[in-house]
């Protein structure tokens, strides 16, 4: 428990040495630098660094380490960070490929849930998802939809939908800008609405949008009303709030989300990864105040911090 309030982190990322989304991206995918060169590739990466110190400065965090250690001692550090702040479960939705995520899963089980995550147009993907589920036991499937090479709704991945509806497990799906400061801010997939036709063709999936919609919250909304099996995560600083239109604030984004799709549809996250940060408690303690303050009962906070989460990933809670 954490502040009378049992707790799953729906949304965090595996500090692994190993490229964190080894497998989600096409075979054929060329970084910056094999595009445009190293040149162009360091002025980009000196851009974005302007954007990531002045984020570290404004929420109090120090930089990643620089020579971070093996996964074995991630993981026990991660675990003491449950530990530490009394949480329920953290669930890693990257972490190296299928494979690697699941050993370090394995090792904690009763502190970890991992999702998998590969590519979905790869011919074998359906029953890869399948694998990772009940061989490896990963308990969902993530994305990133800006960095796939085709549409979100072709139907060359409808094979990969017809294994998560069989496997009844959740689907998380990134759309809208990606990264911190000088990332990606248009796609083809950028727009949650890419979702729709996949979300409807597919009502006995569950599928989520992390970050409140991450600067798409009209088109989030919108695909939220035509889907009922679509929720949403609360994940991350939220720092895109200042580059949208209206004055935004995440407490502005949890009661426009409570007062349409509801609390059952709401799920914590804090995209919480690297150390010495680790675990971003102050997301946690910043979404509890504003729900608080918002007037939420104790069975929308329960729902939203834990008890959504536990039931799309089939474990239980402590309280019950």
């Amino acid at each position: 428990m954490y502040l009378d309030i049992e707790i799953i982190d729906f949304h965090t990322h595996f500090p692994t040495n190993l490229p964190w989304f080894a497998g989600m991206l096409p075979d054929n995918h060329d970084d910056f630098a094999t595009r445009r060169g190293k040149r162009r590739a360091d002025i980009s990466r000196e851009q974005a660094m302007t954007y990531s110190k002045q984020w570290r400065l404004t929420w109090g965090f120090d930089p990643p380490e620089a020579n971070p250690p093996d996964d074995e001692t991630q993981a026990d550090r991660w675990a003491a960070e449950v530990d530490k702040y009394g949480l329920r479960a953290v669930a890693f939705v990257t972490g190296g490929g299928n494979d690697n995520l699941a050993k370090i899963v394995a090792r904690y089980p009763d502190k970890f849930v991992g999702f998998a995550h590969h590519y979905p147009f790869a011919e074998n993907a359906a029953d890869e998802l399948r694998r990772a589920v009940t061989e490896l036991g990963l308990k969902g499937y993530k994305l990133l939809a800006p960095n796939l090479d085709r549409p979100i709704e072709d139907e060359s991945a409808y094979p990969v939908w017809e294994a998560c509806a069989e496997l009844d497990i959740p689907v998380l799906i990134h759309f809208g800008i990606q990264g911190g400061g000088g990332g990606i801010a248009w796609h083809e997939n950028i727009n949650p609405l890419k979702l729709h036709n996949v979300a409807k063709d597919f009502p006995d999936v569950n599928f989520v949008v992390p970050h409140f919609g991450c600067a798409w919250i009209r088109e989030t909304l919108q695909l939220c009303w035509a889907c009922a099996n679509v929720s949403i995560d609360t994940s991350g600083s939220n720092q895109w709030v200042r580059w949208v239109d209206g004055d935004w604030t995440t407490k502005k984004l949890f009661r426009k989300y409570i007062e349409t799709i509801g609390a059952e549809r709401i799920i914590f996250g804090t995209d919480s990864s690297y150390f010495p940060r680790g675990f971003a408690v102050r997301y946690l303690d910043d979404q509890i105040r504003d729900c608080r303050e918002l007037g939420l009962t104790d069975d929308q906070l329960k729902a939203i911090f834990a008890g959504n989460a536990a039931r799309l990933f089939k474990i239980g809670l402590n309280s019950q």
